[in-house]
């Protein structure tokens, strides 16, 4: 047959035919006209030779199967030159991995140093770097509008749910505000400075800013607590573990609590809304005294004068 019509049933192209022949591969019989004569001997070794490079074998490491082949072996592998061949591929292998997990890790060192410039840390490569800056939020957020979905809660009474905090224990919401007033400020996720956020998530009114907002609360906590807070809580969706880096990376005086299945906002029927595939919590403050919700802050616009706000509101009516 032809080259054009190897290359056909091969599946392969008749440059690559060609470079087969180049390398002997396959030898072909000449016709007493020059051209040459392909056989069916010849369509299997291209197909083998490629079967075997889209394992990853490199052309060459396929001359002991090819050869298995032409000594009339029923597999290209029944030889030992060929198993051979297949722990050299093997080898070959492990060092590109190697090579491209040693180039990946550089590539994050890289990222992860872009992500904190310009922060106080102590090494771009540790898991637990400090910041002491918080990223500013931008200018055009969409301000979040009342829907309304926060009006039922004043005067509730919290109930008893325990859920897990940063600080490895184990915090039941109905005991908070017994002695004082607790802050329970509810927010969507905190982004980390060398992750993604949600895909549009600047364009989902409320979204942004829940790093500035909890660096408010961390700023301003010595004087909430002079306000007559006696404890301050971060909540949101997320684990512990993701929540944790979140707090020692800002280097926050509080503890966050994960309510990953929803359990309060089942419980308050609070707001939540969805991003990026997941459900989260709208952004919402609650002021909890004597384990009822004494006030509610809802909507929070702009997130990173909120702590702010609250405390405002203290100033305003201390308790007696």
């Amino acid at each position: 047959m032809r080259i054009g019509e190897l290359a056909r049933r091969a599946g392969v192209t008749t440059k690559t035919v060609r470079y087969y022949e180049s390398l002997g591969l396959i030898t072909p019989e000449r016709l007493p006209n020059g051209y040459r004569d392909y056989s069916e001997h010849d369509v299997r070794l291209v197909r083998e030779a490629r079967a075997l490079s889209e394992l990853g074998l490199r052309v060459e490491q396929t001359r002991p199967f090819l050869e298995c082949l032409a000594s009339g072996r029923e597999h290209a592998d029944d030889c030992p030159a060929a198993l051979a061949g297949y722990r050299e591929a093997i080898t070959d292998l492990n060092a590109r991995i190697e090579a491209l997990t040693a180039r990946r890790d550089l590539l994050v060192h890289h990222l992860r140093q872009a992500a904190y410039r310009g922060s106080a840390v102590s090494d771009p490569s540790d898991e637990r770097i400090v910041m002491h800056d918080w990223t500013r939020i931008p200018a055009d957020l969409p301000r979040p509008q009342d829907d309304g979905a926060a009006d039922h809660l004043p005067g509730l009474a919290v109930p008893s749910l325990r859920l897990p905090s940063t600080t490895g224990d184990v915090i039941d919401l109905a005991e908070l505000g017994r002695t004082g007033r607790s802050i329970l400020y509810c927010y969507p996720l905190t982004g980390r400075p060398d992750t993604d956020l949600p895909e549009g998530w600047d364009a989902i009114p409320g979204a942004r800013g829940c790093t500035p907002e909890a660096c408010g609360f961390r700023d301003h906590h010595g004087e909430l607590r002079a306000a007559g807070v006696s404890s301050v809580f971060g909540l949101s969706s997320q684990d512990t573990d993701y929540q944790r880096e979140v707090v020692d990376r800002l280097n926050l005086p509080f503890a966050m609590l994960s309510d990953t299945g929803f359990r309060l906002a089942d419980a308050f029927d609070l707001p939540t809304f969805h991003a990026g595939g997941s459900r989260l919590y709208k952004r919402l403050t609650l002021v909890i005294r004597g384990g009822r919700i004494e006030h509610v802050f809802y909507p929070i616009f702009p997130p990173d004068q909120h702590a702010q706000e609250v405390l405002r509101w203290l100033h305003a009516d201390p308790v007696g």
